[in-house]
């Protein structure tokens, strides 16, 4: 479902809550990070384990993110810029594709949705909030 207004988004919760999944996956979007306290508290109101594509919206209370490392996106593309400034054509720079994936649990969340995760996945998250 394609959200990019607030109408809409509040039209995908009254879809999501007829449906009753099992659970969500969110896709990387600016609309959704900019509304992510209305959509982490709309998971957290229904009970919905949810997949975040940014690690923000974990700190907020979502449950969990797997994502690339937005900081790490923004230092590649500056060293891009700074080819482009010192001369280079842009159509000859290759494209990239993110290499730094960032994992995000928050314990908290898991808790409440009385969810655990294997200590081996915890280990191997970037950051565990707990």
């Amino acid at each position: 479902m394609d959200v990019k207004a607030i109408a809409e988004l509040e039209q995908a919760f009254t879809t999501i809550s007829s449906s009753r999944p099992d659970g969500l996956i969110l896709i990387a979007d600016r609309f959704l990070l900019a509304e992510r306290a209305r959509i982490v508290a709309f998971a957290e109101k229904h009970r919905l384990p949810t997949m975040y594509p940014y690690g923000e919206m974990v700190r907020d209370g979502g449950l969990m993110s797997y994502a690339p490392s937005y900081p790490d996106l923004f230092r590649r593309a500056a060293s891009y810029v700074d080819k482009i400034l010192k001369g280079a054509k842009p159509a000859e720079l290759p494209v990239e594709q993110p290499n730094k994936f960032e994992l995000v649990i928050n314990l908290n969340a898991a808790r409440a949705l009385g969810l655990t995760f294997p200590a081996t996945l915890l280990r191997r998250a970037d950051e565990v909030i707990r």
